[in-house]
């Protein structure tokens, strides 16, 4: 499948936000408008979902109203970027039902995180369209400064840049996992200082593929989710787990073969990670499943839960190398 690429943002575009499972614009209204403020003064137009401000409990609605919301963004030629306003648990059940052809004719900026993943993924096997794994709009652009003009920083560099072959990341100086009421938060967050780990040597290039390690298990075996080839990097990252359940996942991943085709491992911080009384982190965990396995891996990459969030397109080819520790993409992943 030919790979296609969507056109780079510029001031005056149209965003569309859609929520493709829990319904973060009816329990977050301030936070929600406080994104939707900060992406306006940045010079985008926004345009709301069908389901905004909708609630059906744990989800924003029905199936075939998640859905509709979605391919009716897709269909709509003024909106260049896709953005969800959150994750959740089921945008998977949206996989079957999406207008593939339309996003083939018209390609746009799809970009989200966490529960986001289903789809990212799936539109990539489906279309061959370069997905981004990054920033939502009420779980993300509705954080406070500095962090969120971090994100923000990193949507704009990578998205609305023409004819970007190349691009080195930046370590943050801070991050932040803390959590605070979305609706009674005034004051930025505390952060920590801020590192990435480079466990291995010398360069390996691959394509980078994955994103939130528990939602790729609601479509591993599908057609929506892609194959994972020899010599890929693999992007893992979650959110709020316990250490039995990450041990889980990593050991799906080992029984699969995975660790066996790709070339080096992408560990993103794990938010609010729960050890059960260890003291382990997720690292050691996937240290202890590799069972000795030689694997590069880069730990405590910012394309995750936390804040700042660094964008990560799906599917482009990037280096990393262990002994300058840098991180590079190789392009292009928009229209050149």
């Amino acid at each position: 499948m030919d790979v296609i690429l969507p056109k780079p943002l510029k001031a005056g575009d149209t965003i569309g936000f859609f929520s493709p499972s829990s319904p973060a614009t009816a329990f977050a209204p301030t936070r929600f408008m406080r994104a939707k403020a900060y992406l306006e003064q940045q010079g985008f137009v926004l345009k709301a979902g069908q389901l905004t401000g909708c609630s059906d409990h744990y989800r924003s609605g029905t199936i075939a109203e998640r859905v509709s919301e979605l391919n009716t963004l897709i269909r709509d030629p003024s909106i260049r970027c896709i953005m969800s306003t959150i994750g959740g648990s089921n945008s998977n059940a949206l996989l079957p039902y999406i207008d593939y052809e339309a996003l083939k004719r018209d390609p746009k900026i799809i970009i989200g995180y966490s529960d986001v993943t289903a789809l990212l993924l799936g539109i990539y096997a489906k279309t061959g369209l370069i997905t981004f794994y990054g920033p939502a709009l009420v779980a993300s652009m509705g954080e406070l400064p500095p962090l969120v003009d971090e994100t923000f920083a990193s949507f704009r560099d990578l998205l609305c840049a023409e004819r970007q072959q190349s691009f080195t990341y930046s370590v943050p100086a801070q991050w932040s996992e803390e959590m605070i009421d979305w609706e009674k938060q005034t004051a930025p967050k505390s952060t920590h200082d801020n590192r990435w780990e480079f466990l291995g040597t010398g360069t390996v290039s691959g394509r980078i593929i994955g994103g939130n390690l528990n939602t790729m298990t609601g479509i591993w075996g599908s057609e929506f989710m892609p194959e994972v080839r020899e010599g890929d990097i693999l992007l893992l990252e979650d959110s709020l787990k316990g250490i039995e359940t990450v041990e889980r996942s990593f050991c799906h991943l080992k029984l699969c073969g995975v660790f066996d085709r790709v070339s080096a491992i992408i560990l993103g911080k794990h938010e609010l990670f729960n050890h059960r009384g260890t003291g382990r982190t997720p690292l050691a965990v996937l240290q202890e499943v590799l069972n000795d396995q030689e694997m590069p891996i880069l730990n405590g990459f910012d394309s995750c839960h936390t804040h700042p969030m660094l964008v990560t397109p799906l599917g482009v080819k990037a280096d990393i190398d262990f002994d300058a520790e840098t991180v590079s993409l190789r392009g292009p992943w928009l229209e050149q």
